[in-house]
């Protein structure tokens, strides 16, 4: 008989999400009864605003939720990001083109596989989530990485997109604000990018999960609201799950293109049909509810991300740039490596976050996740003393 792989080559090639991996890790020990701080997940530490809650509880006593619903969405909902689109994202696109997904990241691997081919190359700035290089790969394409360090507050450059094209580019891959630096190209950056891809004809997919985070008055600008030509070609990924502390409700969505809208539909129907009206309900209380509780946290956040930064910057070797959105803070520790460090040389941040985690009991997440080594992602959705308190043991451990 013939021999098969057990696992198919192409799942087998997928790695596991580091920053799940090292958040469990985090929680294990903690169950173990080590107090171990964790700023490796991306998780608001805020409650569910009750309002939305109430509209759930409400929802699961309706009949009409316990029934399949429309694969690409409850109509209620796909009007009401439409208007959030339209308000936050300054682009006019309709209900029609909008698909509702089973949270964020199933918007960005339909995303991919919408519109890549085998082969395709999406250029991909880096430091990158996660995830963004797994989901290329499973669509065939390859991605292809295009670094901005500290130096460039990790925002890439026409001129350096333009120096990764080949004739094999068909999308470009753009996130502000950025998981995992926090930081926010301006008008005028996204201008330039967006016109750039338009004269390239390449596509665009941007995430715009954390575009209700931003802090100093800036604003995350859509690249269909300051290029408009770019409507037809650009794949805009949101979500409830950040702005409104609903990451485990598990609802995103994907706008876009006719076309594209209707092929991911298709593709939708076939791999997991709706979402569960429940978290749907819950999202319309969301979008269309009071704002007074985010914009509470996006204030409890700007607190915190101060505070993160001038902490850190005290550790001698330690660069913490000041991110101007999400809730991460995106730290050069190169400095720190190629040193030895409890008996024993340091020379990645992949070591140099598990040293930190044996000695400080603090769990952070290396560079390595998100693209070079010589990095860390700190995430300050966590409380206020929390967070204090696993800086100072990382200041008492490389005094």
């Amino acid at each position: 008989m013939p021999e098969f792989p057990r696992i198919s080559k192409r799942i087998a090639a997928i790695a596991e999400s580091a920053t799940l991996k090292v958040d469990a890790k985090a929680k294990s020990l903690q169950a173990a009864g080590r107090p171990v701080i964790s700023y490796a997940a991306g998780e608001p530490d805020f409650a569910t605003p009750a309002h939305i809650v109430e509209a759930a509880l409400a929802a699961v006593k309706d009949p009409k939720n316990h029934r399949y619903t429309p694969a690409i969405g409850l109509p209620d909902l796909r009007e009401a990001i439409a208007h959030k689109t339209l308000i936050d994202s300054g682009t006019a696109i309709p209900a029609s083109q909008i698909v509702v997904t089973n949270g964020g990241k199933q918007a960005v691997y339909q995303a991919f596989a919408t519109i890549v081919d085998a082969g395709d190359e999406v250029l991909m700035p880096t430091p990158y989530w996660t995830t963004y290089p797994e989901a290329i790969r499973l669509a065939g394409g390859v991605p292809v990485e295009v670094f901005a360090g500290a130096d460039q507050n990790y925002l890439v450059t026409v001129d350096q997109l333009e120096a990764a094209r080949t004739p094999r580019t068909k999308v470009l891959l753009f996130v502000s604000p950025s998981n995992p630096t926090g930081s926010v190209y301006s008008r005028e950056q996204v201008e330039a990018i967006g016109k750039w891809a338009y004269e390239n004809g390449l596509w665009i997919i941007t995430d715009e999960i954390y575009q209700n985070l931003t802090y100093d008055g800036l604003k995350a600008y859509s690249v269909t609201e300051v290029v408009p030509e770019m409507i037809d070609r650009t794949i805009l990924v949101n979500g409830v799950a950040k702005t409104y502390a609903m990451t485990g409700w598990r609802l995103g969505w994907m706008a876009g293109p006719a076309d594209a809208m209707k092929a991911a539909g298709n593709l939708q129907s076939h791999l997991s049909s709706n979402v569960s009206n429940i978290s749907q309900r819950a999202a319309i209380a969301a979008l269309t509810g009071p704002q007074d509780e985010v914009l509470a946290m996006r204030d409890a956040f700007d607190r915190r991300r101060k505070l993160a930064v001038a902490e850190l910057n005290k550790i001698e070797g330690w660069v913490a740039p000041m991110p101007q959105g999400a809730f991460y803070v995106y730290s050069d520790v190169s400095g720190l490596l190629g040193r030895e460090w409890g008996g024993k040389q340091i020379n990645t941040s992949l070591e140099l976050c598990d040293y930190i985690l044996d000695a400080a009991e603090v769990a952070l997440v290396p560079g390595e996740a998100f693209g070079p080594s010589g990095f860390v992602r700190l995430s300050y959705a966590l409380g206020d003393a929390q967070l204090l308190e696993g800086i100072q043991r990382l200041q008492k451990l490389f005094a």
